[in-house]
């Protein structure tokens, strides 16, 4: 975590140190990110660098809670209705996700960077991995509870689906994005203006609610 020294910094030159700090861990994997390139572009000493974390790693960690934290008031503000549709809420949620994707580039790529490389701290791994899947076995069991979930799904089993999908979900239909609609956030167009991507996010849930089977689900 970051020391003392760095939240008593005025909020404009602490938030500068922060967003130049993103954009090195975004556009570099954390061994080659580099914290003289990092102090360099911040115009500091990089023994003041050292007066603001313990080390790269140390800075390292702070940008995957900072992503976390702000994914999850995506994740919850505002509130969805507590008798939401199980399908309905997990819509809601992964439109939530992406567009945190779409707010924070940056740090959402810090995130995957991390997950891919193996270099996400064990510990923050493990934490994040028991804080979804704990969500996600809730989850189903709201669902059965609602009659949206067969009851006789294997609780761990559902909620493993739901966690792998809603992990890769985001990046996933990024990837899928043209260039313009990216571009576009800046003009105020949301990610779901984009007709590819609402079709492949409907199907997503499809997929979810209803299986593969077209000889017993619905198309949507």
């Amino acid at each position: 975590m970051p020391k003392e020294t760095f939240f008593n910094l005025p909020e404009e030159k602490r938030q500068h140190f922060l967003d130049l700090a993103i954009a090195e861990f975004a556009d570099h994997d954390y061994a080659n990110a580099s914290i003289s390139r990092l102090v360099a572009e911040a115009g500091i000493a990089k023994g003041s660098f050292y007066q603001y974390f313990a080390d790269k790693e140390d800075l390292y960690r702070y940008l995957l809670e900072l992503g976390a934290q702000q994914k999850a008031q995506f994740l919850t503000t505002p509130s969805p209705a507590a008798n939401m549709d199980i399908f309905m809420y997990l819509a809601w949620m992964a439109q939530a996700g992406i567009q945190f994707e779409l707010a924070h580039p940056r740090l959402s790529q810090i995130g995957y960077r991390a997950i891919k490389n193996h270099t996400m701290p064990a510990e923050f791994m493990q934490q994040a991995r028991a804080g979804a899947h704990a969500f996600f076995v809730q989850l189903v069991a709201q669902g059965k509870a609602q009659g949206n979930i067969d009851p006789q799904l294997d609780d761990e089993l559902a909620a493993f689906f739901f966690h792998t999908i809603f992990t890769e979900l985001g990046g996933y239909l990024l990837s899928r994005l043209p260039e313009d609609v990216v571009n576009g956030q800046a003009d105020g167009r949301s990610l779901f203006d984009s007709l590819a991507v609402t079709t492949l996010f409907n199907q997503t849930i499809h997929i979810l609610q209803f299986g593969m089977d077209a000889r017993q689900s619905p198309h949507p």
